[in-house]
């Protein structure tokens, strides 16, 4: 893809805020660890250096190979980065007197340069760092100062390289938009053709080269990644996909027939496989998160092999993996990040599995996804749909599983998820559900003692999942749901409501 922006990592934790950005400009970008740069810079015209938690003036210091990119490319470095430049370009950095963190003032802004076009003066920044740079680097210029900050903004003359110490990434900056397209398009010149029918339109292209008459076996799991990645592989290559949609016992109330229902009304050429039995003695006496997440795994590749193998010349596996999924985040320490859950989505084919994987949405964000789903026609209530963890109600029963836990929580859930549909709050939330937890509480029913299981209600509001928020759900909501619930669900006896963000906490409890 032409006009590519190449994002160097170096371990924040806004980098993918970075991409989200220069994305929304309808601009191509890719993020790489800041120590993996491609051997082949000819696509990219610019180069972002990210944020970071490490500092310049540490012996462990996270450096950078910049030949074929100073110079050469247009160069933004951002917080860390801008550091970065100035300590590397002969500027000195030094630790600042007082930790600036949080919103801040642009002052003394240089407003004849392309870079602070439209932005003005006061204009609201974000800024997070410990360090400050006391000189600029040679030839260093500022454009813009805070009241904590002299050398808040600086570009080096001769050169298209600028250094920002805010960031521009983040809401909190009320322009960063403005300031990222100025570098972006009025100073680099890229051009804004990132757009869903663009992706189509290359990535049916690429299909059809790639898979030429083979055929293609996908799973479908009823979400929004998977129903996409269907319908623009079933553009490219029509017949040759087959679908599998799996019941692994663990969906929805009626999500099996309802689903497999929709997709085929869609067209799609789908099976269903009704496996709960196996995938539920399979889980049978397990109670942790991690090996139930393995489990499931298994013996999804299982069940999926053997129906790959009635279909006739099927050499390439079709996933729903996108982005966030895929990219190869740092720490501190600038190795690779710590894996918090295993993902079901990534990761190889065991051997056995004589398939290639082929990932049409491997380089979109969530909400990329649902706009390139709305350009192929998907009908609302599929891309709509919230996210949905693919190892199920598994994860949302702490503890082990049995068809009792998997059949009260489908009653738990349905209630819940219906009740958002009917007060109008489930297009405003990005994620919703109900999760069992392992305790027994005393209650009163009837004027007699119970002691009966306990359910929590988890909504969040997010754009891509990497962070989130709880929503603040009306009270007269969370009344009427509770009561239905204790009232309708046999064994439940308590309603709980989780009111923790992410971070700290994760969306789902397993």
């Amino acid at each position: 893809m032409a006009n590519q922006v190449l994002i160097l990592d170096f371990g924040s934790q806004y980098t993918q805020l970075i991409a989200r950005r220069v994305r929304e400009l309808n601009i191509y970008c890719e993020i790489k660890p800041f120590n993996k740069i491609p051997e082949d810079l000819s696509l990219y015209k610019a180069v972002i250096l990210s944020g970071s938690p490490n500092s310049v003036r540490s012996d462990e210091i996270l450096e950078v190979d910049l030949s074929g990119i100073r110079g050469e490319k247009a160069l933004l470095g951002i917080c860390y980065g801008a550091q970065y430049m100035a300590h590397s370009f002969g500027g000195l950095v030094a630790a600042s007197n007082t930790r600036e963190y949080g919103r801040a003032r642009l002052s003394a802004i240089r407003a004849d340069e392309p870079f602070f076009y439209e932005i003005t003066e006061g204009s609201q920044v974000w800024m997070s760092h410990g360090d400050t740079i006391q000189e600029l680097p040679k030839g260093g210029k500022l454009l813009a100062s805070t009241n904590d900050v002299k050398n808040a903004a600086y570009c080096i003359e001769g050169e298209c390289t600028f250094g920002i110490q805010f960031h521009p990434e983040v809401y909190h900056t009320m322009q960063g938009k403005q300031i990222l397209e100025n570098f972006l398009v009025h100073i680099t010149g890229i051009k804004q053709d990132w757009t869903p029918d663009a992706f189509v339109d290359s990535t049916v292209d690429e299909l059809k080269e790639t898979i030429g008459s083979d055929n293609v076996i996908l799973g479908l799991s009823g979400g929004v990644d998977s129903t996409v990645a269907a319908v623009i592989l079933q553009k490219a290559i029509g017949d040759q996909l087959n679908c599998i949609f799996v019941n692994n016992g663990l969906l929805r109330k009626n999500e099996f027939t309802d689903v497999l229902e929709q997709y085929k009304k869609m067209g799609l050429n789908v099976k269903g496989v009704d496996a709960s039995a196996r995938f539920l003695e399979a889980l049978a006496g397990e109670d942790d998160p991690e090996k139930k997440r393995k489990i499931i795994g298994r013996v999804f590749i299982e069940v999926f092999d053997d129906e790959a193998h009635k279909v006739k010349d099927a050499r390439w596996l079709g996933q729903g993996t996108i982005y966030p999924d895929r990219i190869e985040s740092v720490s501190a320490s600038g190795g690779p990040s710590a894996t918090i859950k295993s993902h079901h989505n990534v990761g190889g084919l065991p051997d056995f599995m004589k398939m290639e994987v082929v990932e049409p949405l491997k380089m979109l964000f969530k909400d990329e996804v649902r706009r390139v789903g709305s350009s192929l026609g998907i009908p609302k209530e599929r891309l709509g749909r919230h996210p949905f963890p693919g190892p199920g109600l598994a994860i949302r029963i702490l503890g082990d599983i049995t068809p009792e836990k998997v059949a009260l929580l489908q009653e738990v859930d349905a209630i819940f998820i219906e009740g958002l549909q009917k007060w109008d709050l489930y297009d405003s939330i990005w994620q919703a559900g109900a999760i069992l937890l392992p305790v027994h509480s005393v209650g009163v029913m009837g004027d007699e003692r119970t002691y009966e299981k306990c359910v929590a209600l988890r909504a969040v509001e997010s754009t891509d999942g990497m962070t989130a928020d709880w929503v603040n759900l009306p009270y007269e909501f969370l009344q009427e749901i509770s009561n239905e619930i204790i009232n309708k669900v046999p064994g439940v006896n308590r309603v709980v409501y989780d009111i923790s963000s992410k971070p700290p906490a994760t969306i789902e409890w397993e």
